[in-house]
């Protein structure tokens, strides 16, 4: 059966993102729209407008029009989203990279995505510097000003113009995040305008959900690079006029800090940041009673770890559930105040479909029964950008994506995610590549074979744990120091084991399956 939102359809209107944004944020004029928290340096909402036009203005003065690609490298700061809005103003597309990327991870995806102009800061810019080189980057600017590069400052020309573009919302891209989807490498998610402007209405259509508003001040200390912070703190927030405080990285000190000076109302975290709310004794020596609502995403949240959070700081702790592929919300719980559902990721947001697929057959399930969760809806990504293989893969003719998750739906409508098809690691959140890991390790002249695999930790969620067999002399750190040198943190090979041999199939496909199965148990 198919399973439909509970709450009525909304209209998605057919604008492109910026115009519709910059309509909503307009009567919200001198409000703080974004603090930088540890400096407090703010841009008003007017000064976020403005800005976005002049750096439009003076990137269309370079020639950059429509369907070019900026990439964006770089750690939250304010003007992180007057780049992004400055290009989907003239129908440009953003690239969203990690900026603790190699020069190599971040030239494979600028010439996959083939950026013309990457952007960063300082800190980053030798890297940037690197790859630019590596695939022809035309130019490289950095938000702070320094020598090498082209400061973010003269992109702002508030006297120039910049041409009305014809923009079609359901077919024309405005941002390629990379994500593994359901295996593999990274690849660019095509992400269209209407994608996002209609996972912002989908989410304000759910009628019992205690919505962000104007009067919140959110914790904007996600990286707006990654999806989640993109569309549901810094897009959501802005569009309903509540005030971000952005951190450029996790800082427990500075991050308690931040909500007791801000008087930060809700926060959209991830779940070991919530272990260290729930957990760690210095969260006492703080004020952080403005806190009303957590939500947390991008990996399961635990009911304990959840309840103990609720319980300490005296606010409700949503959970959502969702995929760079669906832009990215599918599901909230709204947690009523005196039933809270822990165990569920929450309910679909409206004008959205879900079935479950027998993991076999593929027929369709009911109720409480356990298989892949399909889902279809607006906010459904274009493909992958390159790979008509893996977007068929991915998503059906009808136009079903396939999350690669395993969980079930109840009588209620609320959805439960109990296990994953997938074989990613979700380290903090962000997703790592077994196959990845594997083949660099194979390039190892000590390492004769090798399998990937999570392995659970309270804190991460996940860490990758390389299973290997001795070609040659080595030992743990020796192959963890290796690997540390050529990847970003995240995909850090964090614990090693030795074995004499890695189960595979008769067609020689690793059966990670097993090994996942063994580290469980212990």
């Amino acid at each position: 059966m198919i399973f439909k939102s509970t709450y009525p359809d909304v209209d998605v209107p057919n604008v492109a993102l910026t115009p519709y944004l910059i309509e909503r944020m307009a009567p919200f004029g001198e409000k703080a729209a974004i603090i930088d928290g540890p400096s407090g340096r703010t841009l008003t909402f007017n000064q976020l407008i403005g800005g976005m036009k002049a750096v439009a203005a003076g990137l269309h003065a370079r020639g950059f029009g429509k369907g070019d690609v900026l990439c964006i490298y770089s750690p939250n700061v304010p003007e992180y989203a007057v780049a992004f809005h400055a290009v989907s103003l003239l129908g440009g597309i953003v690239t969203t990279a990690n900026p603790l990327y190699t020069a190599d991870e971040l030239a494979h995806q600028c010439a996959d995505s083939g950026a013309k102009y990457i952007l960063t800061i300082s800190m980053f810019l030798d890297k940037a510097q690197e790859a630019a080189e590596k695939v022809g980057i035309e130019e490289v600017f950095t938000f702070d000003p320094v020598d090498g590069a082209t400061p973010f400052a003269m992109l702002m020309d508030p006297n120039g113009t910049f041409p009305d573009v014809e923009i079609d919302p359901k077919n024309d891209l405005v941002v390629l995040p990379y994500s593994s989807g359901t295996t593999g490498v990274p690849k660019g998610v095509m992400l269209t305008h209407e994608n996002i402007v209609a996972n912002i209405q989908q989410v304000e259509g759910m009628s019992d959900l205690d919505f962000t508003n104007e009067t919140d001040t959110i914790m904007g200390v996600l990286p707006f690079y990654h999806i989640y912070g993109m569309v549901v703190i810094m897009n959501m927030s802005l569009a309903v006029g509540a005030t971000i405080v952005s951190m450029p990285r996790f800082d427990p000190g500075e991050f308690l800090t931040c909500i007791q000076k801000y008087k930060v109302t809700r926060a959209n975290l991830v779940p070991p940041i919530l272990v260290f709310l729930g957990k760690h004794p210095v969260v006492d020596n703080f004020d952080l009673s403005s806190f009303r609502e957590i939500t947390s995403g991008a990996a399961p949240l635990g009911d304990e770890l959840a309840s103990a959070v609720s319980a300490r700081l005296g606010c409700r702790v949503l959970q959502g559930y969702g995929m760079t592929e669906t832009s990215p919300v599918a599901t909230i719980n709204p947690n009523a105040d005196g039933n809270p559902r822990y165990a569920s990721c929450g309910k679909l947001v409206a004008n959205f479909e879900v079935k479950v697929a027998d993991l076999d057959t593929l027929e369709d399930l009911g109720p409480n029964e356990q298989g892949e969760i399909w889902m279809r809806g607006a906010n459904i990504m274009k493909g992958y950008l390159n790979r008509p293989d893996a977007t068929a893969n991915t998503i059906t003719e009808d136009g079903w994506l396939r999350s690669g998750d395993i969980g079930y739906m109840d009588e209620d409508g609320f959805m439960f995610i109990v296990d994953r098809l997938k074989e990613l690691i979700k380290y903090k959140g962000f997703q790592v590549a077994p196959a990845e890991l594997e083949a660099l390790l194979l390039g190892h002249e000590a390492v004769a074979d090798v399998a990937v695999i999570p392995s659970p930790d309270e804190e991460a969620g996940e860490i990758p744990k390389a299973f290997i067999v001795k070609g040659g002399d080595i030992d743990a750190a020796d192959i963890m120091d290796w690997v540390a040198g050529q990847v970003a943190p995240h995909k850090k090979i964090r614990r090693v084991e030795f074995v004499d041999t890695i189960p595979k199939s008769a067609s020689g496909k690793i059966l990670r399956r097993v090994l996942v199965e063994q580290e469980r148990g212990k």
